[in-house]
């Protein structure tokens, strides 16, 4: 398999568009306020939600991808370099796991929608975004010990600093997000105005939601040179049954 730096480019356009065009339509069609509503806010309403929910599997399939060949190429180095196996240890394939978990919290949100599963929505929100968070704080951590060898120290800092920005606005997100809705008094917060309470509160939480999930998507992208470097041969067969 090779071209593997398609794989964060198609992470990357992919999620962005489905943002960006669900939130248009959803304006569009008049089902939110042209203000800063939540993502999955745009996406509540047919015909939005049912293209949000397509595009994000689309997404989280390749996703999936991506986390899997970051495991084997660093499965690799820590193989042709003992230095390396011995200063991340077993992280690497917990890294896979809580990736994994990031991504199928992403699946959830996107086929979960808030008016109609409100519990299993915020319980998908949680996971794409609290263990994507950390998944990125493993993968800035392992950047450290795999460079010079495939990265750089530079990379290994931006990945750093794009863990502790998604940090920092997840806390916002949630904080704000509790706040807000504790606040509110209107009748449909996917049309939240100013009158309708905990609009300062909302509009911070919405905002700091589209900086965590823009965030997401530029660290994907971070693998793109990385990935450009390597190719991943197809899974041997070990044994074929016969039929006769």
């Amino acid at each position: 398999m090779s071209k593997l730096y398609l794989l964060p480019i198609s992470v990357f356009l992919m999620f962005n568009f489905t943002f960006i065009g669900t939130y248009i339509a959803a304006v569009l069609q008049g089902h939110v306020v042209p203000t800063v509503p939540y993502i999955s806010d745009a996406a509540t309403y047919s015909p939005e939600s049912c293209v949000f929910g397509q595009l994000i599997s689309i997404g989280c399939v390749l996703l999936g991808i991506t986390i899997y060949v970051r495991l084997r190429q660093i499965q690799e180095i820590s193989l042709r370099h003992p230095d390396v196996q011995v200063a991340i240890g077993r992280i690497n394939g917990s890294a896979f796991w809580v990736g994994m978990g990031s991504c199928l919290g992403v699946s959830i949100v996107g086929n979960f929608q808030e008016t109609n599963v409100r519990p299993v929505h915020y319980v998908g929100a949680f996971l794409a975004f609290g263990l994507g968070t950390v998944y990125y704080w493993m993968q800035a951590y392992i950047s450290y010990y795999v460079q010079p060898y495939v990265g750089s120290m530079v990379k290994a800092h931006v990945r750093l600093a794009i863990a502790a920005i998604c940090t920092v606005f997840f806390i916002i997100v949630a904080v704000t997000g509790i706040i807000s809705h504790i606040l509110f008094n209107g009748t449909d917060p996917r049309k939240w105005y100013p009158s309708d309470g905990g609009w300062e509160y909302h509009v911070a939480s919405s905002i700091s939601e589209w900086i965590v999930a823009t965030a997401f998507c530029f660290y994907i992208l971070t693998f793109t040179d990385e990935f450009r470097l390597m190719q991943l041969d197809h899974p041997p067969v070990s044994s074929i049954a016969i039929y006769s």
